[in-house]
């Protein structure tokens, strides 16, 4: 089986399992990851700790980070793997960065992020794994990253409707939301089965929900 698009984003709330699903993905097809180097930001436990104070730096410490691997991945060719799927999109720091810097903040990381987005191509084709806030807590939980034990319920409330805002403002791919409460891709093959035999169709621009 070969997967019909070039560029594929995992994408999902903290502890929704795009990690886990993008590195399975890259595994069975032998394809590039990009993933997601946040334990490299030195501002992310202070920003748990002080969110006020330490935001601003944190977002723009991470866009940084995520557009130079961005343009070093996608841009560099492969002769030998064409294909890439990445845990996260470019358009995620303006996400997190909208609920977390107040309005002048973001009013300047926002024209600073619209100055080199348009360096990133955009996905082929994106998975948004939505879960529950209560199972994404458990899951937060479950992996024990001592700065994260601290996130609210609200927090990740703000993320997911932040993303459902950006969603409904892109055209040009297809977003498959994929509601993911019920499955463990890790344990059942079968739920990680079904998830690949979405990927492996030609799906319509916009945004498709889906149930498994």
């Amino acid at each position: 089986m070969t997967l019909p698009y070039n560029y594929i984003v995992i994408e999902g709330n903290i502890g929704a399992g795009k990690t886990t699903l993008a590195k399975r993905i890259a595994e069975q097809f032998q394809i590039k990851l990009v993933e997601e180097q946040f334990a490299d930001n030195p501002f992310l436990p202070l920003f748990y700790q002080n969110p006020q104070r330490y935001s601003f730096s944190l977002e723009l410490f991470f866009l940084a980070e995520r557009y130079q691997q961005l343009k070093d991945r996608l841009t560099k060719q492969d002769l030998f793997q064409q294909q890439t799927v990445s845990d996260y999109i470019l358009s995620k720091s303006l996400i997190f960065a909208k609920v977390n810097l107040n309005e002048s903040e973001f009013s300047l990381f926002h024209r600073l992020f619209h100055i080199i987005h348009s360096h990133i191509p955009k996905p082929d084709i994106l998975i948004y794994l939505h879960k529950d806030i209560p199972n994404l807590v458990g899951n937060i939980h479950k992996r024990g990253r001592q700065f994260e034990l601290s996130i609210d319920k609200g927090y990740l409330r703000k993320i997911d409707e932040g993303y459902w805002e950006f969603f409904r403002q892109q055209s040009g791919y297809p977003i498959l939301v994929i509601d993911s409460n019920g499955l463990d891709i890790v344990n059942r093959e079968d739920d990680y089965k079904k998830i690949i035999s979405l990927l492996s169709q030609n799906h319509a621009t916009g945004i498709h929900r889906i149930e498994l």
